[in-house]
């Protein structure tokens, strides 16, 4: 840590290994910095850019996160800049390669003892250290704190008490609208203790091949939101009554209730049958109070957008730090984003607790390869023009960094887009542990899919900004920098960015990312984006055919 309040010239270097550091000063430095180890910059570098620690020939590898990031396209002389143009992408992880290496060590496997596998110990890999790794374990002194939830019949638990208003088709998203304002006005405040009324309007529903290879994605994404949790199991399915996707599939819960708006007679008709059903659905929504829960009811997701170089090393892993102190209490947290994991899945591999979860995870990674290149499209196009503005270079440094919000927690599960959390049939609740749930790395997307598969509360990393929030879940912000989070004062919820500047460690802003999820979980804290009622539009991932 810093002990005073002097600016000096600063770089971090994550790994030994590394010939490459990023600039921590904020406006960046002129050329001609000098830093305490003697090493002077050849030219103005920008904040969270990459400076040249050695001498490097065209063809070297240039190694961050103690990995090879790319290959160096030109001579980068000691104390130059390294930006996106000096970097050759690398090739990824060969997917085969590791599903071999998995095929080998398969008699291994076989021949543990019982009790190792109900421990859950990881594969062992080699050559696999993620930089995350170097971070021990957290545990805790005394029991794992609870949250306070609402328990719901079923036997799952919310963090959110809402009206759900779940349409099957996207032609009744205007009613639907409309509909949600007058019941938040006109009957809500008569309920006060349901914290709002949600449309979950979306895309899908009709003009798709209902029954083409993968639209099972969007329609089990569909079910899965309508029967979250934050519900209570009574969310109301509204159909306009000619479309693909009937209502009846997305009605799974003994509770819910299909209204179709071509039986109405006419808009007011609509609104006014709609705004009766939400009523009587609100009086019993209003029953439920909070009470005592242990971690083991609660499921969180990890997600990040507007990366920039310094999320790898500071709210990514801090973020991790709160997911393995989580799992260690009893919850389920999940990880997501193809394309920002899947040049770091042989580290990710190695964590699988089983032969199984390890080929999911690979098969996942493989049908996303195949994916994209369905439209000739590969994996350079990802990282955004912000992203690499903020130092990122390429896909192989963003998913180095992307990687470390997962945190060293042995990965338990993985689940297919929109798939949910496997649940204990005796209690319902999730199969606690770290899951990797398969989604793209669009924001708006992954949020949906996380959702899906049952998160109550996310928390969001981002370096260049974002307002990005969810209607359905609070939605936690961590700044990877303080520049942000001076400039956000009122978006930005917590500023990891305390960890460059040498004020705080990652052990620190993880404890606090950690307390936090507890506090927003409990309704003792609200997000800056449910004070400001900032919320993304649902996006159905939907890899089918239009028709």
């Amino acid at each position: 840590m810093l002990t005073n309040k002097e600016e000096k010239a600063r770089y971090i270097k994550v790994n030994g290994k590394d010939t490459v550091a990023i600039i921590v000063n904020e406006g960046g430095l002129a050329a001609g910095t000098k830093f305490s180890d003697g090493l002077e910059l050849k030219e103005a570098i920008p904040q969270g850019h990459k400076v040249a620690l050695k001498d490097i020939e065209p063809g070297e590898p240039i190694i961050r996160y103690g990995m090879v990031i790319g290959y160096a396209m030109r001579s980068l002389p000691k104390g130059s800049w390294v930006d996106e143009t000096a970097l050759e992408l690398p090739a990824p992880p060969d997917l085969d390669a590791l599903l071999a290496q998995l095929s080998h060590q398969e008699g291994s496997l076989h021949s543990r003892t019982k009790k190792k596998q109900t421990q859950k110990t990881p594969l062992s890999m080699p050559n696999t250290t993620s930089s995350a790794q170097s971070f021990v374990a957290p545990s805790f002194q005394s029991e794992p704190p609870t949250f306070e939830g609402y328990r719901n019949a079923d036997g799952t638990v919310a963090c959110k008490n809402l009206l759900g208003l779940v349409p099957s088709v996207q032609c009744m998203a205007g009613v639907l609208k409309v509909a949600a304002a007058r019941i938040e006005k006109e009957l809500l405040p008569r309920y006060p203790h349901v914290d709002g009324v949600v449309a979950l309007n979306h895309s899908y529903g009709c003009g798709v091949a209902i029954s083409a290879a993968e639209s099972e994605i969007p329609i089990r994404t569909i079910q899965n939101l309508a029967s979250h949790p934050h519900f209570g199991g009574l969310a109301l399915i509204v159909g306009l009554g000619c479309e693909k996707l009937q209502p009846e599939r997305i009605a799974t819960a003994p509770q819910h209730q299909i209204i179709r708006l071509q039986d109405q007679a006419g808009f007011s008709a609509m609104v006014a049958e709609l705004m009766r059903v939400a009523e009587a659905r609100l009086a019993i929504l209003d029953q439920r109070r909070r009470e005592p829960c242990p971690l083991s009811d609660l499921v969180v997701g990890v997600q990040c957008g507007g990366s920039d170089a310094f999320s790898g090393v500071t709210a990514n892993p801090a973020i991790g730090y709160a997911s393995d102190l989580l799992v260690r209490a009893g919850a389920t947290v999940m990880f997501s984003e193809v394309t920002e994991v899947r040049d770091a899945v042989h580290l990710l591999v190695p964590r699988a607790v089983s032969n199984d979860v390890a080929q999911t995870l690979i098969r996942e990674m493989k049908w996303y390869d195949e994916y994209l290149a369905r439209s000739n499209v590969d994996r350079s196009a990802n990282p955004a023009p912000g992203n690499k503005k903020g130092g990122l270079s390429n896909i192989v440094e963003k998913a180095l960094g992307s990687a470390a919000k997962s945190g060293i927690s042995p990965i338990v599960g993985v689940l297919a887009p929109g798939e949910r959390v496997p649940r204990e049939q005796s209690s319902q609740r999730a199969t606690h542990g770290l899951y990797f749930a398969a989604t793209p790395a669009s924001d708006f997307i992954c949020g949906t899919l996380q959702l899906a598969s049952g998160i109550h509360v996310q928390v969001f990393s981002t370096g260049r900004g974002t307002p990005y929030g969810l209607a359905m879940a609070p939605v936690i912000k961590v700044s990877s920098n303080s520049r942000l989070a001076h400039q956000w004062p009122d978006l930005i919820d917590i500023d990891a960015g305390e960890i460059a500047n040498g004020t705080a460690i990652i052990e620190e802003v993880g404890q606090q990312i950690f307390n936090y999820i507890i506090d927003v979980a409990s309704g003792r804290k609200k997000t800056w984006a449910d004070v400001h009622g900032l919320y993304n539009d649902l996006v159905i991932f939907n890899p089918g055919p239009v028709t």
